[in-house]
């Protein structure tokens, strides 16, 4: 999510207080994230009583007895805690208490695979299902048909993703794409990429090249761009014969091709060499 101000902050200190659960080896991780995603789920319904849980002119800590109270029944200690931590935080709109805990779920879901050594399976199953969804306007158009029920959204991407892909990566799609709550596929895939890069500290490289790069290649792409942007780069590759200038780099919003950008000619002279 894209929070400002007093959200932004209410939020990277939510994120400190779930890696500092997380961090436990006896919370389990993706408990967690169904637990979050059942107070994310209960938070969109009940708007009058997110209001409630965000207005600034009652005290945080009568909000965390609130929060506590009404999930003391329905959640783990650890989950009604990170939640009573969060209403005492400002929050600058309502919706964003919401946006934060659904994003929270999905973290703490990358968390579960980090920690069963399947998160770059995850990262690339994501942006392969992404890439699938872009190729064929009849599935995509099946999974964000608003006529259509969670129930058989859900049926169809089990006959998709079941048995094929990590159990993470289906429990993330299936809740963006049952229950999307206003985001677009495309950008809900694209959130989940780059949750998933952050639980290394890492940024999303989308390399789109003429030809599929040899291992010391993509090893070589990866450390020039780690060394441009300072940050370590998990790229995500793909293959089209029609690229420009023989390879593209999409970081962020910043896009670079071969033709125009000095720093990837360095690219192709390193690789080359």
């Amino acid at each position: 999510m894209t929070a400002h101000g007093a959200s932004r902050e209410a939020l990277a200190a939510a994120r400190e207080r779930l890696d500092a659960l997380t961090d436990n080896t006896s919370v389990d991780a993706k408990k967690l994230a169904d637990e979050l995603a059942a107070v994310t789920a209960l938070l969109d319904r009940e708007v009058s009583l997110r209001r409630v849980l965000t207005d600034p002119a009652q005290a945080g800590e009568a909000k965390a007895e609130l929060a506590g109270r009404l999930l003391s029944d329905k959640v783990g200690g650890e989950t009604a805690d990170l939640v009573s931590g969060m209403v005492r935080s400002r929050w600058s709109r309502s919706r964003d208490l919401v946006d934060s805990l659904e994003e929270l779920a999905d973290v703490a879901d990358l968390t579960a695979a980090q920690k069963a050594g399947s998160l770059d399976n995850v990262e690339d199953e994501i942006f392969r299902f992404g890439r699938i969804v872009s190729s064929s306007t009849e599935l995509r158009a099946a999974l964000t048909d608003r006529a259509a029920s969670g129930a058989a959204k859900g049926e169809l991407l089990r006959s998709l993703l079941g048995g094929r892909a990590d159990e993470v990566t289906e429990r993330l799609v299936s809740r963006l794409v049952t229950v999307p709550r206003g985001r677009s596929l495309e950008g809900g895939l694209e959130s989940l990429s780059k949750l998933a890069a952050d639980r290394r500290d890492r940024m999303v490289a989308v390399v789109t090249s003429a030809v599929p790069l040899s291992d010391q290649q993509k090893q070589r792409l990866g450390a020039v761009l780690a060394k441009v942007y300072g940050r370590q780069m998990h790229l995500n590759l793909d293959v089209d014969p029609e690229v420009l200038g023989g390879i593209t780099v999409q970081v962020g919003d910043e896009v670079i091709n071969g033709s125009i950008a000095d720093r990837i000619e360095d690219a192709h002279r390193r690789m080359a060499g």
